[in-house]
C-alpha cells in the first residue's frame, strides 16, 4: 500500500514539474515575443496608422494649444485658490469643485507634453514614454469624470434633503477626493500594468499603437456609461426640483426666493456636465469605432480635432464657473486685485531701496564746512 502510494506521489510529482516546466517554456517563448525595447515608430508601422501632420498645422495647433494650456493652468490655480480663501466656498460641493479643477490643472499638463510629443516626435518615443503620455491624459479624464459623478452624487443628497448644502464632514469629503484620484491613478496605469497589446501586436490598435482594441472598447463603454448615469442622476434632480418648486410656490411665494441658491448650483453643474459630454463624447465615440477594428472608418483624421475639442472642454470650465457663480467672479477679481496690488507694491519697495542706497551714495560726499564758506564769500567780494 505505501508503495503504491509513492508510485502515484511520484507520478503526480513528475506530471505537475511537466506542466510547470511546459508554462516556463511559454512564458520564455511570449517573452521573446514582445517588444518592449522596440521605439514607437515599429508599433505605428504596424498598426498601419499614419501620425503625419503637416509643418503649418503642427505649428498651428501648438501655438493655439499653448495658448488653451496657459489659461487652463492659470484659471484653474485661481479657482483653487478662491476656494482656500473665500470662506463660503468651505463647503462639500466647492471642495470637489475645486478638485475637478485640479483634474483640469493636470489635463493641462498632460496636454503641454502631447503637444510637443506628437507628430513625427511620437514615432521616436520609447515605450515608457508613451505610457507616460498617454497616462497623464487617462488619469486627468478619469479624475474629471469620477469628480462629475462625485458632484452628482453630492446635489442629489442635498437636493433631496432640500438644502443648499449636503452634511457630508470634511473628513468624509477628503475620503472621496482620495479615493477619485486613487481610482483615476489605477485607471491611468492598467495599460502599462499589462493591458497592452506589446506582446500580441496583432490586437494593436491605431489610436493608441500600443493599447489593445479591447482595453480600448472597455475604457470608451465605461466612460459613456458614467455619462449616461450622471445624466439619469440629473434628470432625476430636475424633476423633483420642478415638482418641489410647483408644491411650494402658491403657499411660500415670498420666501421661495431663498431656495434659488440650490437650484442655482444645480445649473451650474448641469452646464459643467453638459459641455464635458460634448467635448469628450466624439473622442470616446472615435475610440470605442477604433476598438472594434471598424477599417472604414478613418479615425486617424479626426484624432486631432477631437484632441483640441478636449482642450477646449477644460478651457470652458473655469469661465463657467465665474459665469454661473457671482460669488466665484467676484473672488476671482479680488485675487487679480491682489496680484496686480503685490506687484505695484513689489515695485515700488524696489524704487525706494534704490534711492535710498543713491541717497546713502551721495551722503559720503560731506557738505562743506562754515569755514569754507566764508572764505569762499571773501574771495567773492575782492
Amino acid at each position: 500500500m505505501f508503495l503504491y502510494l509513492m508510485h502515484e506521489l511520484l507520478k503526480k510529482s513528475y506530471v505537475f514539474s511537466l506542466s510547470f516546466c511546459r508554462l516556463a517554456s511559454k512564458m520564455a517563448l511570449q517573452n521573446q515575443t514582445c517588444h518592449y525595447n522596440e521605439s514607437m515608430g515599429f508599433f505605428y508601422n504596424n498598426s498601419g496608422a499614419t501620425d503625419n501632420w503637416d509643418s503649418t498645422q503642427l505649428i498651428l495647433v501648438r501655438v493655439v494649444g499653448s495658448i488653451f494650456c496657459c489659461f487652463i493652468l492659470v484659471s484653474n490655480s485661481m479657482v483653487v485658490a478662491a476656494v482656500i480663501t473665500n470662506k463660503r466656498f468651505h463647503y462639500p460641493f466647492y471642495y470637489l469643485l475645486s478638485n475637478l479643477a485640479a483634474s483640469d490643472f493636470l489635463a493641462g499638463i498632460a496636454y503641454v507634453y502631447l503637444m510637443f510629443n506628437t507628430g513625427e516626435s511620437s514615432r521616436t518615443l520609447t515605450v515608457k514614454e508613451y505610457f507616460i503620455r498617454q497616462g497623464l491624459l487617462d488619469v486627468s479624464l478619469s479624475a474629471s469624470l469620477a469628480n462629475l459623478l462625485v458632484i452628482a452624487l453630492e446635489r442629489y443628497i442635498s437636493v433631496m434633503n432640500w438644502k443648499v448644502h449636503s452634511n457630508l464632514t470634511k473628513r468624509r469629503v477628503t475620503l472621496l477626493i482620495v479615493l477619485v484620484w486613487a481610482i483615476s491613478i489605477f485607471m491611468g496605469a492598467v495599460p502599462s500594468l499589462g493591458w497592452n497589446c506589446i506582446c500580441n501586436i496583432s490586437d494593436c490598435s491605431r489610436l493608441a499603437p500600443i493599447f489593445s482594441r479591447s482595453y480600448l472598447i472597455f475604457w470608451s463603454v465605461s466612460n459613456l456609461v458614467v455619462f449616461l448615469v450622471m445624466v439619469v442622476i440629473y434628470t432625476r434632480i430636475y424633476t423633483y426640483v420642478k415638482r418641489k418648486t410647483a408644491m411650494l410656490t402658491p403657499h411660500t411665494s415670498g420666501s421661495i426666493n431663498r431656495k434659488r441658491t440650490p437650484i442655482k448650483l444645480i445649473k451650474t453643474v448641469m452646464v459643467v456636465l453638459g459641455a464635458f459630454v460634448i467635448c469628450w463624447t466624439p473622442g470616446l465615440v472615435v475610440l470605442l469605432l477604433d476598438g472594434l477594428n471598424c477599417t472604414g472608418c478613418n479615425v486617424m483624421k479626426t484624432k486631432r480635432w477631437l484632441l483640441l475639442l478636449a482642450v477646449l472642454n477644460s478651457v470652458m470650465n473655469p469661465c463657467i464657473y465665474s459665469y454661473k457663480d457671482e460669488e466665484m467672479w467676484t473672488t476671482f477679481k479680488n485675487l487679480m486685485r491682489c496680484i496686480g496690488n503685490g506687484t505695484r507694491r513689489q515695485r515700488s519697495t524696489k524704487a525706494n531701496a534704490r534711492a535710498l542706497s543713491s541717497g546713502q551714495d551721495t551722503g559720503n560726499s560731506q557738505p562743506p564746512s562754515e569755514e569754507t564758506k566764508t572764505d569762499n564769500q571773501g574771495i567773492l567780494k575782492t
